[in-house]
């Protein structure tokens, strides 16, 4: 049975590092947009400058590869995600997997893509791995994601029959 679209806050845990500001910014979830932002004010605050080059290649490429974006600071992924850790007290891995999320969430709403075409643009080489995550993410399908109205599609209190 679907239920009804929302955002689920995920735990994500406290930062080790002097970056508390980092952290609380990228911790909680919310629409896509609000991620961009929190992505946006994520970015202001890294100083790293290998670290801001991971944060744009993610913000324009959700779907990259830790690996990928290892390679693109000539690290390896093991240091770069533990770097990425210790500068922001985020998980690098959960940080890519809610953009994923986010941008999945954003095609089913606003086009007729398959849900095979978005497990593919987002990253997923399998519609059954993506719909696992979503799952996960949405405590929902994909599918019933999509079926759910939107706030603005909601009846309103005049509008609900008796």
């Amino acid at each position: 049975m679907c239920g009804f679209r929302h955002a689920i806050k995920q735990d994500i845990p406290s930062p080790v590092s002097s970056s508390r500001k980092a952290a609380a910014v990228a911790s909680s979830t919310g629409t896509a947009k609000d991620n961009d932002t929190k992505l946006d004010t994520l970015l202001s605050v890294v100083q790293d400058a290998r670290l801001r080059k991971v944060l744009q290649m993610i913000e324009s490429h959700p779907s990259r590869r830790i690996h990928d974006l290892a390679l693109e600071c000539h690290l390896s992924g093991s240091r770069l995600q533990h770097l990425f850790k210790q500068r922001t007290g985020l998980v690098l891995g959960q940080l890519l997997t809610e953009r994923r999320m986010q941008q999945a969430a954003d095609l089913l709403v606003n086009t007729e893509m398959s849900i095979k075409e978005i497990a593919i643009t987002t990253g997923y080489g399998h519609a059954s791995s993506f719909t696992r995550a979503f799952e996960r993410r949405f405590r929902q399908a994909p599918s019933c994601y999509r079926q759910m109205p939107g706030p603005e599609e909601m009846p309103t209190e005049g509008e609900v029959a008796s």
